[in-house]
């Protein structure tokens, strides 16, 4: 039996199971599973992963940062973005591994509007955690400049608050916002990470990496605007199937 699943600490959103499940019975893989994991901390991860036979898991909110901690190693991608979402276990060694980032800037380079120029504008990135630093590493690699926002900007030396974020985007300044938080995500359904939707109207393009439900409330701010967006369910396939490379090194 190849075991494999998802930690976090609230699941009831996640597609990944389903995904993976579709994928061992597309490729007629028999003896995997992948299963979802609900924990309230981290601590014991190593024994679970032992007693459950688990041969990589992926990260979810709130733990992409935190795991680090408890992993043996960070590849350079990993290393890099300074937040993990998938884990490999390799003779006996935690591995981590950062599938976010390349999965956000292929799915965001494909989406992204023609007329979008990304050598001229920037981007708010809401957000500080994993999937921020992901989405940051991403414009880094791109190019493209960006500012991540917070509610809390004076606990983040890199960070700006809503306000000044809002003077960037009526401005002009920067033209693309990204929700890298999981506000608005299921069951939240009726919560919008941005607090200012009258000033949506002067952005370019509005992507959202929560894909349950879809649209979410900013994206359906965002239409009443008059601004394409799209959500993150393409972002998680990719992330999946770049896990899934992965986890095949597995012994």
């Amino acid at each position: 039996m190849k075991n494999f699943a998802l930690i976090g600490r609230r699941l009831s959103h996640s597609f990944s199971q389903r995904w993976f499940e579709a994928l061992f019975a597309r490729l007629g893989l028999e003896g995997y599973s992948y299963r979802l994991a609900a924990m309230p901390l981290l601590d014991g991860l190593r024994r679970w992963a032992s007693d459950n036979d688990i041969r990589g898991f992926n990260v979810t909110v709130p733990y992409k940062m935190e795991v680090i901690a408890h992993l043996d190693r960070l590849d350079d991608e990993a290393a890099a973005v300074g937040a993990v979402n998938c884990v490999t276990l390799e003779q006996g060694r935690l591995v981590g591994h950062n599938t976010d980032s390349r999965a956000f800037r292929e799915t965001f380079l494909a989406a992204l509007p023609p007329s979008v120029d990304l050598g001229k504008t920037s981007a708010l990135v809401l957000g500080t955690g994993g999937a921020a630093r992901a989405v940051a590493h991403a414009f880094g690699v791109m190019g493209m400049g960006f500012r991540l926002v917070s509610r809390t900007p004076e606990r983040h030396a890199d960070a700006v608050g809503y306000a000044e974020a809002a003077s960037l985007l009526t401005s002009r300044t920067a033209t693309v916002l990204v929700n890298a938080t999981p506000v608005g995500m299921f069951p939240d359904v009726e919560s919008s990470p941005w607090p200012q939707p009258d000033v949506l109207a002067s952005a370019d393009f509005v992507y959202d990496l929560v894909y349950n439900p879809s649209p979410t409330l900013l994206m359906r701010q965002a239409s009443a605007a008059g601004v394409p967006a799209v959500d993150g369910l393409a972002m998680l396939h990719r992330q999946a199937e770049l896990s899934w490379r992965h986890f095949q090194q597995v012994d």
